[in-house]
């Protein structure tokens, strides 16, 4: 089998074996919830309900206010407790209803399965993405129906599903392919057709042999679907990589998958979309993954949005020592939070417990000029200065070097032998050149 890739990347430990054996369990609902109404790129939603309101699991809570933007449900039944702004992960205050569960998950009445698919046109498929609420369930959390309206003069060939799932202690799309291939391949036909897309692909690691073998069983011959095996390795998941991985095309600077006919959707997301279609349930649970130093039980668990860090602990067995580093993702994309009270939002497929030794960062040195970070840099930059630009506060030569290219991946900093803050430094001219740009549009 010939495992395809990219230029440049990086191979950590992929520590997935805590969980990478592990079914995927189903948390019973909490008993209450915080849905925060802005999960997603794009505009926050209004809520539609008040305190002391009788909601049903399904409901729409959260109307979306303009085209990128995607509605928010209730996860369970039960009464709205409150709707008022708190602190929710990433450092960010939103605003939130919070439900206090009945015990029942009543389902809205509203909520019914779609009819057969051969019935329902693009419009109405892309219709029902957008109710559903659907985003980027990988942790990039774009909204979905958005992707799947490109203009006119840009037509879509393929679509490619992300199955590659390249951060380190991650398992929950690995999970869903081993368990549920028929469903995610049903997703993958949904899209596809919503687009007018001629082929799919749906791109796996080399080290989830088990999945391609899956996968593979339930695609029938005559099919325009076929299994893009990939190479293991770091960050062979990112849209860009993996569109130049299974299609020998590259995403122009600046530019967009659909510049080159393809859509990108995650595993988790092409399952929930034929989830909806199948059921009519919109996005209200997720499935994450809990896991690392600090956890008793590391699992795979599908989980309400709206859970608290706490409450998926608890389920796990709790603490086995003092958590000193909790983190939302990846260790190497994802977000570090400040308390274990946040709760479990759409793009949230990964919940990671370091205890205190692993979470010290060390002091960064002098740069050697080994120039690795150039090496290994999926997107041809040079993270070093671009860096040092940041650093010494010269953003317009920091965006000459296409700063905004960064996919912020992290290679460069993990590469790097004198620890330099590659990734943070690059992140901080990103937000200065997108700010000073918006600045100029006023």
């Amino acid at each position: 089998m010939n495992f395809l890739t990219f230029k440049g990347g990086i191979h950590p430990p992929d520590s997935k074996s805590a969980t990478s054996t592990k079914a995927i369990e189903t948390m019973k609902a909490p008993k209450e919830v915080i849905i925060p109404l802005h999960q997603h790129i794009g505009a926050p939603c209004q809520p539609t309900v008040n305190p002391k309101d009788e909601v049903k699991v399904g409901q729409m809570i959260g109307e979306p206010q303009g085209f990128v933007s995607a509605p928010i449900h209730a996860s369970v039944s039960g009464t709205v407790k409150e709707v008022a702004i708190k602190p929710i992960g990433g450092g960010r205050n939103v605003q939130c209803v919070v439900i206090e569960s009945d015990g029942l998950d009543e389902i809205h009445p509203d909520i019914q399965p779609y009819g057969s698919i051969e019935s329902m046109d693009e419009k109405q498929i892309i219709e029902m993405v957008q109710k559903a609420g659907m985003v980027g369930m990988g942790g990039a959390t774009f909204p979905t129906h958005v992707k799947l309206s490109p203009p006119p003069e840009k037509p879509i060939e393929t679509i490619i599903i992300n199955g590659a799932e390249c951060e380190p202690y991650l398992t929950a799309d690995y999970r869903l392919m081993l368990e549920d291939p028929e469903t995610l391949v049903l997703g993958l036909k949904i899209i596809m057709k919503s687009v007018g897309a001629k082929q799919g692909m749906i791109g796996i690691e080399a080290n989830k042999k088990d999945a391609i073998d899956k996968v593979l069983k339930v695609i029938h011959e005559k099919e325009p679907i076929h299994v893009v095996a990939l190479q293991t390795k770091y960050p062979q998941g990112a849209e860009k990589q993996l569109i130049e991985a299974c299609t020998k095309r590259q995403v122009p600077s600046g530019g967009l998958p659909m510049d080159v006919g393809v859509v990108v959707n995650n595993v988790g997301s092409a399952y929930q979309i034929a989830k909806t279609y199948q059921t009519g349930m919109p996005l209200i649970e997720r499935i994450t993954t809990v896991t690392g130093s600090c956890i008793a039980e590391p699992k795979n668990l599908k989980v309400k949005i709206g859970t608290s860090i706490k409450e998926l602990v608890e389920f796990c067995g709790g603490y086995t020592k003092t958590p000193g580093k909790i983190i939302f993702g990846g260790p190497m994309m994802g977000m570090a939070q400040d308390s274990d009270e946040y709760p479990i939002e759409k793009g949230t497929s990964g919940v990671l417990i370091f205890d205190e030794n692993e979470a010290v960062i060390p002091d960064p040195v002098n740069c050697i000029r080994c120039s690795k970070c150039i090496e290994i840099c999926p997107i041809y930059l040079m993270p070093v200065t671009i860096s040092e630009y940041s650093l010494a506060d010269r953003m317009p030569d920091a965006e000459r070097y296409n700063a905004l290219d960064c996919i912020e991946c992290g290679s460069c900093s993990y590469i790097c032998p004198s620890k330099r803050p590659l990734l943070q430094s690059i992140r901080v001219a990103k937000s200065t050149i997108m700010a000073e740009r918006k600045k100029q549009e006023k």
